[in-house]
């Protein structure tokens, strides 16, 4: 994930805070040193960082941290109030889309950073939500970009407009006039790629706005490009102007700094982050939440939405009292298998949980949920409702079936067991069914 040295850092600082009963000034001017190195490390704008420091240090020397009986605590408040101030606030910001007409969003950006495979999540982002988009072929110069918009446009059911090589601001007026013909409500331009020296297609741009009235100018940025991103940001702004903002690979080992740099640097608000390859793997950017992702505060929020965007209700419910009436069987965990894949897989749901970016994910074997799977896919129907009847024969033929060891079909059925006893406790006695939580560590 984006900023796992940054709070591998920050959480550093604050266990040092922490040890410290009482908060003396020198301790928190020593706090702010390592901030401010963790902050241009992870290639945060040196401005905003230094102004991002001494907006926390003024704040950390007042009473309310001085007097405060959990001083650490004070600190890491203030911190999480000014990161998330930093990205622009409590309320994400939104895209503004016309109940009436056409809403015209138009993508830019620097050459391979994803603005195709973008515009078509943007597209399916909002299908989701009952609009009608047209994403229409504007990149006349990258050899395969209009069948690339095609493919993937097919991919999310959204029709594409293209006129092959023809002017993109001739292409974008005969779009909009056909948005109008066919009902087609947002119309998104995929634009092509330049370097922000290219002066020749950035008056490309500017002459595409001035041909059709674009709503909304959204400029796609690499969240690995670190500092440059920010003078991407800067030059495109200031040249062509832009509305908002799509910060791609957010789901990468990077340094973010971007997403920090982004907003103070141009004023312009991140809406939208890409976090990872698939056309679903588009996020609204929530400030807030990406400030307790840093301080391994967790997103749980995100969490549910994703759970509740992904999950079938019914069956969830289903498995629910299957599981509380102790008829829960590896057909249902089949099925619960399923679902998490459908949320990312499990290391992705562990980084938006509290405490979940402390832990390694490479910790975390994705590929056992796929070896389980082959397991109970070898059992007959009889051994998957009633996993008591598996003998050690029949644990030889499910473990040659499944490419697998006896012992991991020994571990599954143990697992198996333990879940079965679970739910016999909390229908005896749901107040130690926490405490006996303890015991399915190291499911994955």
């Amino acid at each position: 994930m984006a900023f796992e040295s940054l709070s591998d850092r920050l959480a550093g600082v604050f266990k040092k805070l922490k040890n410290h009963g009482k908060l003396t000034e020198a301790d928190v001017k020593a706090a702010m040193r390592e901030v401010r190195m963790a902050l241009l490390e992870a290639d945060v704008n040196f401005k905003v960082a230094k102004d991002f420091c001494a907006k926390v240090s003024e704040r950390a020397m007042g009473q309310e941290v001085m007097e405060s009986l959990t001083p650490a605590q004070q600190v890491i408040k203030i911190v999480n109030e000014e990161l998330t101030a930093l990205m622009g606030g409590e309320e994400a910001a939104q895209l503004h889309i016309k109940n009436k007409g056409q809403t015209v969003v138009m993508l830019c950006g620097l050459q391979g950073n994803g603005k195709t495979t973008h515009a078509a999540k943007l597209a399916k982002y909002y299908r989701k939500q009952g609009r009608r988009p047209l994403l229409v072929a504007c990149d006349i110069y990258r050899p395969a970009a209009i069948d690339q918009l095609q493919v993937v446009g097919k991919q999310v059911d959204v029709p594409v407009f293209t006129m092959g090589t023809e002017k993109p601001a001739v292409i974008a007026q005969k779009a909009l006039a056909h948005a109008r013909d066919y009902g087609n409500d947002l119309v998104i331009l995929d634009t092509a790629g330049r370097l922000q020296i290219d002066e020749v297609l950035m008056q490309e741009l500017v002459e595409l706005k001035q041909a059709v009235e674009v709503d909304s100018t959204l400029l796609v940025v690499d969240a690995m490009a670190g500092q440059d991103a920010v003078n991407v940001a800067k030059t495109f702004n200031e040249t062509v102007g832009v509305d908002g903002v799509i910060l791609t690979k957010t789901d990468g080992d990077t340094r973010g700094g971007a997403a920090l740099s982004v907003l103070a640097v141009t004023g312009k608000p991140i809406l939208f982050q890409g976090v990872g390859e698939k056309l679903d793997d588009l996020e609204v950017f929530h400030p807030a939440r990406m400030a307790g992702r840093i301080l391994g505060m967790g997103d749980v929020l995100s969490l549910i939405e994703k759970a509740q965007e992904s999950a079938d209700m019914e069956a969830a419910e289903k498995a629910a009292k299957r599981m509380l009436e102790n008829k829960f069987d590896m057909n249902d965990m089949l099925e619960q298998f399923a679902q998490i894949k459908k949320m990312g897989g499990a290391s992705a749901m562990l980084g938006m949980m509290p405490g979940g970016a402390k832990i390694d994910p490479s910790q975390v074997d994705e590929k056992m949920m796929d070896r389980i799977e082959a397991i109970i896919l070898s059992m007959t129907p009889a051994e998957r409702e009633k996993p008591s009847i598996i003998n050690p024969k029949r644990k030889r033929r499910i473990a040659a079936g499944s490419g697998t060891r006896v012992e991991d079909v020994n571990r599954l059925l143990k697992q198996y067991e333990m879940m079965q006893k679970l739910m016999k406790q909390v229908k005896k006695s749901p107040k130690s069914f926490a405490r006996r939580m303890s015991g399915m560590k190291g499911f994955f």
